[in-house]
């Protein structure tokens, strides 16, 4: 701190200085403190560290000089009762002295704290009202007739000494000045004392020692205080580190490590408060879903890095951009992003879509393997606006938004679509699928295509997971992020999965192709009466053991606390059926169904791999693995794509994996080819 700095700082008001000093104390900490949590933190140096102490000392001594000095005066004061005592001839003259000085001793501090002066001259009028309390009354007290009563009560002068070193809070050396000028008056008066010399030796003695014990006493006070002030720093210091460690991981559990948005937990906690704001008070707002469009042929011509630094790029951009309309940006999954923001008309959301569209456009980041002649990377965008409709449900303006987003990619890709209920290629063609999966079995429009899942100890495909598809009768393929919902609407997903499971028994199971297959289960069929008996039927009519089937559960909204669904798991794993978490780490499951659950395999999001080209996203995935492996869980990666990330699993000590290093979807015939060119037929999976 400057002296000039200092200057203006002295001259605040007293009760302004108390605080500017804890702020800047408090800042100071901030900045040490305001790093990452892993990074180590740099202490302040010796002589930041005396400014600080300054600093504080100073603020402290403002706060304790008018309480100080009132209650040394009020007692310098009440000692009057001792001058009627041993000196009654000049008593009048001595109190007269006391209150002189120690009115004028107030009246100067009063003064100079209504100024707002430096804390030093503070310390130089408490100290001289010390000086100038004991001459005030040493000087009438000398003129007593009682000369010996005199020289005895004249010993009180060590209290004075005892006061500047022990009493008030001064620096060491205003303590040593005032006192050694006390000690100094002692000795003057007590070379004129009229007694022997021996009296002179004792009591000249007696000053010297009282001046080195009380000197010593208030060097060792303030080394204490000093010591008082580093241990108070240190605590404070820690208490800030874990302030803001507790915030930094709080920031990353909703931060995407790769982009710095906020994640899909953080985007679904604010979508939530935007959806309760929209039913109590009525504040509109557009959920808007945004996806890169081919991304995946820009990975494959320009690698993951450079797809990870496209996403960063778009993703800086959009944020810029959303911050404009006071809204919320955040990583959905893989490419695509989430835009929710309030607004007061679809003329306002349809103008944020298209800006949404040029501001990726205006990026010009080359995309040279597109297919449809465009050369740069664009976005497709597809956005809801809240709208009053019977049974409306928060899931149902995410749904409305992928729907939109679908036609934008239907439409060309980079394009915005706003979702129209008007428009039966929109809103109807939920009613559409929900009449198309009535039919879907008899038709023959439902199949399974298998993906082949890999034991990283034996290096052999011991498992497949049955995926469903639903083509239209046009042969055009539904998405199954569209047709499962409407099926676990109409409930239809009942029937399309006993369909499933009886189909992976006799197509896949009965010949041995391979040993265990994974099901998608939905939370709907766990609550439904009866499920557990109906496969247990399937089980008996295809001659297939249970322990050759796994169901996956997908950890999501819909799979609440509900007794039915764990009664149902029970039984299900009484017929031996393996029970695995799907997508974990991307729901809102968290760890209370790892809890609740004895699950054989934890299946890991594929964006928690994508995601750990960078620092963080690795410390990510290495946590939850840690996670699910002290829970005592096999452990099945999503989304390995590259031998690096194949090797990295083997590093990790992963159970399994599964991508399309392994293999892609393909219908069980294709299975059966290819194992046969290859000689290596499918084998068991060693029961968890």
């Amino acid at each position: 701190m400057g002296a000039r700095a200092r200057k203006e700082f002295e001259r605040q008001k007293p009760f302004e200085q108390g605080f500017i000093a804890e702020e800047r104390v408090a800042s100071r900490l901030a900045d040490m403190a305001h790093v990452e949590p892993y990074e180590p933190r740099p202490g302040p140096g010796p002589n930041e560290l005396r400014v600080l102490y300054r600093e504080e000392s100073q603020a402290k001594r403002r706060r304790e000089a008018r309480p100080g000095l009132w209650m040394a005066v009020a007692i310098y004061v009440l000692f009057s009762a001792t001058d009627l005592l041993l000196i009654p001839d000049v008593a009048l003259y001595t109190i007269t002295a006391r209150f002189a000085v120690g009115l004028t001793a107030l009246l100067t501090l009063e003064g100079q704290l209504r100024r707002g002066v430096a804390t030093q001259w503070l310390d130089v009028t408490c100290a001289a009202a010390i000086i100038f309390g004991y001459i005030g009354w040493l000087w009438p007290a000398s003129w007593g007739a009682d000369r010996e009563t005199v020289a005895y009560y004249m010993v009180f002068g060590t209290i004075f000494m005892m006061s500047a070193n022990l009493f008030f809070t001064f620096s060491f050396k205003v303590s040593i000045v005032t006192s050694t000028i006390i000690l100094c008056i002692l000795y003057v008066v007590n070379y004129f004392v009229p007694a022997s010399l021996t009296y002179k030796m004792v009591f000249g003695t007696f000053y010297v020692s009282c001046f080195t014990f009380t000197s010593y006493v208030n060097w060792k006070l303030n080394e204490e205080r000093y010591n008082v002030f580093l241990n108070a720093l240190e605590a404070k210091i820690q208490h800030k580190e874990a302030t803001e460690r507790g915030k930094a991981l709080l920031r990353l559990s909703r931060t995407d490590p790769l982009t710095g948005l906020e994640n899909r937990r953080a985007i679904d906690e604010k979508l939530r408060e935007y959806w309760s704001d929209w039913q109590k008070l009525g504040n509109r707002f557009a959920a808007i879903l945004i996806d890169v469009d081919f991304f995946k042929k820009f990975n494959d011509c320009y690698g993951h890095q450079e797809g990870d630094r496209c996403l960063i790029h778009v993703a800086n951009a959009l944020g810029e951009l959303i911050t404009r309309y006071n809204g919320s940006i955040g990583r959905y999954g893989g490419e695509e992003f989430i835009v929710l923001a309030r607004m007061n008309d679809k003329e306002q959301v349809a103008d944020l879509s298209e800006a949404i569209c040029r501001t990726v456009e205006d990026l010009a980041l080359t995309h040279e393997l597109r297919r449809d002649g465009t050369s740069i990377v664009t976005v497709s965008v597809g956005a809801a606006f809240t709208r009053t409709q019977a049974g409306a449900k928060l899931e149902k303006i995410i749904h409305e938004a992928d729907r939109a987003l679908y036609l934008a990619k239907a439409g060309g890709r980079n394009c915005a679509r706003l979702f129209d209920p008007t428009d039966p290629q929109s809103s109807d063609e939920s009613e559409n699928i929900a009449a198309l999966l009535k039919i879907a079995i008899d038709r023959n429009l439902v199949s399974l295509v298998y993906q082949p899942i890999q034991e990283i100890a034996s290096g052999r495909v011991e498992a497949v997971e049955a995926l469903m598809r639903l083509k239209m009768l046009d042969g055009i393929l539904v998405p199954p992020s569209l047709f499962i919902p409407v099926a676990e609407r109409t409930g239809a997903i009942l029937e399309l999965g006993r369909w499933a499971i009886r189909t992976v028994c006799t197509d896949v199971l009965a010949h041995d192709d391979v040993r265990v297959v994974s099901v998608n289960v939905s939370p709907i069929q766990l609550k439904t009466p009866g499920f557990a008996t109906s496969v247990a039927g399937i089980l008996g009519e295809t001659g297939v053991a249970g322990s050759r089937l796994a169901f996956e559960i997908t950890e999501g909204r819909e799979l609440e606390m509900d007794s039915d669904i764990l009664r149902c798991i029970s039984d299900l794993k009484l017929l031996g059926i393996k029970i695995w978490l799907d997508d974990f780490g991307t729901g809102f499951a968290g760890l209370s169904w790892l809890r609740l659950i004895d699950f054989d395999t934890v299946k890991i999001d594929r964006s928690f791999l994508h995601d750990c080209g960078t620092p963080k996203g690795m410390a990510m995935l290495q946590d939850i693995i840690a996670l699910v492996r002290n829970r005592g869980h096999k452990i099945l990666v999503e989304g390995v794509e590259t031998d690096e990330q194949m090797a990295l699993m083997r590093e990790f000590g992963i159970d399994k994996v599964q991508g399309y290093h392994v293999g892609r979807p393909m219908p069980a015939a294709s299975f059966q080819a290819k194992q046969q060119v290859q000689k290596r037929p499918f084998t068991v999976l060693k029961s968890a």
